[in-house]
């Protein structure tokens, strides 16, 4: 199983961000765009793990979020990632917040010991929408710059779950489907 923890926005907030990115997926960019129900903020991306050790990450995850309270997330922003220039992946922006930051810390703090190495980049809290073709052109991304600055991207929601997520490789995109879940308090 390829594994990762996540924080998931309920549909109202997935909806709502795929929505704002409309404009850019009429481009018809080569780019292979998250499904709505698939839109969430990755904390740690875990790899190939052999489904025997599913109970050892479920218990893993309980304790990365004792004592965690619910987040706010809100979601302001769209951009691209290394830059709009030469994109690799487009996602939308979500507001710093030390809540965010503290519970990812802490679950690459339990998961390090587990053989999952703690992530060499700064941690930048956002919602993937979509990742670009690996033989995509630069040429073909001329104008996302202006279309990234005129989208407007506004959601919020209180998120009151973590989840332990399964990504499924498909010819048209993975899914994800959550294969445990803890509560916030």
């Amino acid at each position: 199983m390829r594994l990762f923890v996540a924080l998931t926005p309920p549909p109202l907030v997935q909806r709502a961000v795929w929505d704002a990115f409309a404009p850019l997926r009429a481009r018809a960019l080569p780019v292979k765009w998250v499904p709505p129900d698939g839109i969430h903020l990755t904390l740690k991306f875990l790899g190939e793990v052999s489904d025997d050790r599913l109970a050892e990450l479920s218990g893993a995850l309980v304790n990365a979020v004792a004592g965690a309270r619910a987040i706010s997330l809100v979601v302001r922003e769209a951009g691209a990632f290394p830059d709009p220039r030469r994109p690799r992946v487009f996602w939308a922006g979500v507001e710093p917040d030390p809540t965010i930051e503290l519970l990812q810390n802490q679950v690459e703090r339990v998961f390090a010991p587990l053989g999952f190495p703690t992530e060499a980049r700064a941690f930048r809290p956002h919602l993937t929408l979509g990742r670009v073709g690996k033989h995509a052109r630069v040429l073909e991304f001329a104008e996302v710059e202006q279309a990234l600055a005129d989208l407007t991207v506004e959601a919020a929601a209180l998120l009151d779950g973590v989840d332990l997520m399964c990504s499924v490789r498909r010819p048209d995109g993975a899914v994800y489907e959550r294969v445990h879940r803890e509560r916030l308090s």
